[in-house]
Formats: structure tokens, C-alpha cells, sequence
């Protein structure tokens, strides 16, 4: 092994990955001979005539309007087996002009950022713990929004999984199948459950806020808290 003389005080160190190596490795030094020609997202890349959107819907118990939330894709290496959708550019628009300014200013950060490339997918979990001090609300299904910008990161977050950026944890079928039988057994030992409930986003009236999926499912089953919606249990 080489040796290197250090000149700089030592601030810091990060032991890199096996994964992080290889991406460090110089592009001649990969079996794909084309690997240097994969185009990725950059900001000097030039907007294409069209792109590929899809559109959000946000309605809140806070607000009269609804905010409807525009991503629109660049499609890179179309065509080839590298073909990859990644977010351009965000837009936000409603009838309700009291978000305005902060609403535009938060857009332009958000493109700017899809557009400078690299893994964007933090903007999720940044968006998504932000608190409102007045307080939050409930979605339809009992999920907990802290706020309206959280809100906007699960919309970004849901459309992120459409196009493959983040990989959905979704539920097995087995996991499924033991949460239905809890939510069976719970019902018939509790006569106070809302009766009119007849659809599956609807939980126990007295449920409990989950910490781990944010939706009004905790409930008291055989001495310990368990989530009817994403299976979570506190003894484990």
C-alpha cells in the first residue's frame, strides 16, 4: 500500500463502503465500456420542449381551497437500458393566496434542487418534519399531518415511489393477513368501535396516534399497544 505524508490537521474521517468505492472508481475501470456515456441529472442540462408530469391533490381541513402540486420529469438516456425518470421542476397552484409567497419560494428551492442532481430523495424527510405551531390535522384514513408543508413532502415522497426513486415499503401479504385478524379480534371485543365504519381506512374511534406511520390505529390488544394499519406493536 502506498503511503501518504499528511501536511493538514486531521478534522475528520469517513470509512467509505464497498458500495462508495465502486462508484468512486474512474469510468475506464468498469466492465460496461459506455458507462461514461450515461447521462445524469445536472443543472447545466437544457429543459426539454416536453416533459412528463403528474399532478398532486392536497385538501386540508385548515383551508377552503385545495393546492394542487405539479412534478414534472426529464426522461434520461430514453431509450436505452439506463432509462431513468427524474423530477425537473415543481409547481404549486391554488385559489387560496394566503401561502403565496412562501409557497413560490419554496417551489423555486425544490427545483432548483431536483435539478442540481444527486440523490434528492432527503427533501422527503425534510418536508415531512415540519411542525406547524397551530397545530396539525388529520387526513382522511386518520393519517397525521404536522403540517401543510408536510403534506407537500408526501406528495412529493408518493410521487418519487411512482417513478422508482424510493422503493415503496408496503406491507407483505403475510403482514397483512396478522393485521386484519388483530383488527377482527379487537372489533368483536369492543362493542363501542364505530358501527357505520365500512371501509378499511377506517380504525377504532378510540385509537390512538401510531409514532411510526402516523395514522390514528394504536390500540390496546392483550396488554400492549399494537397499530391496526402498519402492524407495529410495542412488545415486539
Amino acid at each position: 500500500m502506498m503511503a501518504l505524508k499528511i501536511d493538514s490537521k486531521i478534522v475528520g474521517y469517513k470509512v467509505l463502503t464497498e458500495e462508495e468505492k465502486a462508484k468512486d472508481l474512474p469510468a475506464e475501470s468498469c466492465n460496461d465500456d459506455n458507462i461514461s456515456d450515461v447521462e445524469k441529472m445536472h443543472e447545466n442540462l437544457d429543459r426539454p420542449e416536453m416533459l412528463f408530469g403528474s399532478t398532486y391533490k392536497i385538501k386540508t381541513p385548515q383551508s377552503e381551497h385545495a393546492l394542487y402540486i405539479t412534478i414534472n420529469d426529464m426522461i434520461l438516456n430514453m431509450g436505452t437500458e439506463h432509462e431513468e425518470r427524474r423530477p425537473y421542476e415543481v409547481f404549486i397552484n391554488s385559489k387560496n393566496m394566503e401561502h403565496f409567497q412562501w409557497v413560490l419560494a419554496l417551489t423555486r428551492v425544490i427545483s432548483a434542487v431536483f435539478r442540481k442532481g444527486g440523490d434528492a430523495c432527503f427533501l422527503v424527510e425534510e418536508l415531512k418534519a415540519v411542525f406547524d405551531p397551530k397545530g396539525g390535522y388529520f387526513k382522511k384514513g386518520g393519517v397525521f399531518m404536522p403540517s401543510l408543508v408536510a403534506e407537500i413532502g408526501c406528495a412529493i415522497e408518493s410521487h418519487m415511489k411512482f417513478i422508482g426513486m424510493l422503493k415503496d415499503t408496503e406491507l407483505d401479504d403475510h403482514q397483512k393477513k396478522l393485521i386484519e385478524a388483530k383488527r377482527k379480534e379487537f372489533e368483536a371485543k369492543n362493542k363501542t368501535q364505530n358501527e357505520t365504519a365500512d371501509d378499511s381506512s377506517s380504525f377504532p374511534e378510540k385509537a390512538q396516534l401510531c409514532t411510526k406511520c402516523q395514522t390514528k390505529a394504536l390500540v390496546l390488544m392483550d396488554g400492549c399497544m399494537t397499530c391496526l394499519n402498519c402492524g407495529d406493536s410495542k412488545c415486539g
